[in-house]
């Protein structure tokens, strides 16, 4: 069930599901998912790893044709992205919706310099003159902290840093000012210093653009500074959704609970740190019921034998849960 807004959408999915093959076996990625992304609103997903947030972000722009099949709804200007046609995708690709993907060394070309590759971008998707493009991706590297940006267009991307590859890659989403960005954990493997200063710049750019942003990251730190929206995901399925200080302040799923005790706070040392008990369910062979059940201290026998739904519990909330925490178990654990 996806939340109401009092405005227009940027961007409503709904009922999104991405299915792969495996050995004649199907494995369902991504479970009806649904959720709503306003003009300038910044939306984190998050999870452990294989919940489906990846996957979610490719499925939006088509890019999980090529290996699986997805159907439900992906509402963006007019057009559902889940039918479009290839031709169409391709237009709205990099330039109404980018993405910046996990590691800009796999996913930046070696064998082209960085100043072709934006340049890229802007030929398919702007009318500007080469003259013209060639000023704007001064522009963009400058925009994004690259010093002597003019100089550094014909170099190749071994010839940069990790972070500074992170704001190549995000000079390149942003070159032809779109009006979505798709961050897949922008600031893997970057340490903690580079990470902040990327985070700051997505979303300084994105005020300055008035982009709407949807934010993948394990960093529950980093959803709490830099979001306004959380859907927590496991098992290829939203769990828990709502304003980022409603559900960190007083999560109500269990799931939601266990990664919030992950996080140490003031803990002693050598004290064992808390983790959820068990591991994420094979996707080949998911409970009957709650995937989550059999790692769940709130389970009963119902949550062994039924899905449960995402619906509303509160304004602005949205839970899939036959047992919700309550607000004083939640402050408590």
């Amino acid at each position: 069930m996806t939340l109401k807004s009092v405005q227009t959408p940027l961007l409503q999915v709904s009922k999104l599901c991405t299915t792969f093959t495996a050995g004649g076996a199907s494995i369902p990625a991504v479970r009806d998912v649904d959720f709503t992304l306003n003009k300038g609103e910044v939306l984190g997903l998050v999870g452990e790893s294989g919940s489906g947030k990846s996957v979610t972000l490719r499925s939006i722009l088509g890019l999980s044709r090529r290996y699986g099949t997805t159907t439900g709804d992906v509402l963006w200007r007019g057009d559902n992205l889940v039918s479009a046609p290839e031709s169409r995708l391709r237009t709205i690709r990099g330039g109404e919706i980018a993405m910046i993907f996990q590691e800009p060394m796999t996913s930046l070309n070696p064998l082209l310099t960085v100043g072709l590759q934006i340049d890229e971008t802007l030929k398919a998707h702007t009318e500007m003159s080469a003259a013209e493009r060639k000023k704007r991706a001064v522009e963009m590297l400058d925009l994004v902290g690259i010093p002597a940006a003019s100089s550094r267009l014909s170099e190749y991307p071994h010839q940069f840093s990790g972070g500074m590859r992170q704001r190549v890659m995000i000079a390149i989403a942003l070159a032809a000012r779109p009006k979505l960005l798709l961050a897949d954990e922008p600031t893997t493997a970057l340490d903690v210093t580079i990470q902040a200063q990327i985070l700051d710049l997505i979303l300084s750019l994105a005020r300055d653009f008035d982009m709407g942003v949807i934010l993948v990251t394990h960093d529950l730190g980093v959803v709490a500074q830099t979001c306004d929206q959380v859907a927590v995901m496991y098992a290829g399925r939203i769990v828990e959704e709502g304003a980022v200080r409603d559900v960190l302040k007083t999560p109500q799923h269990p799931y939601t609970v266990g990664l919030m005790r992950s996080v140490p706070q003031n803990v002693p040392p050598r004290t064992p740190l808390y983790s959820i008990p068990g591991t994420p369910p094979s996707l080949l062979n998911l409970p009957k019921g709650c995937a989550f059940a059999p790692r769940c201290a709130n389970k009963t026998s119902v949550c062994e034998d039924g899905r449960p739904e995402l619906q509303e519990s509160g304004t602005g909330r949205a839970l899939a849960c036959f047992n919700k925490v309550q607000a004083r178990d939640g402050a408590a654990a």
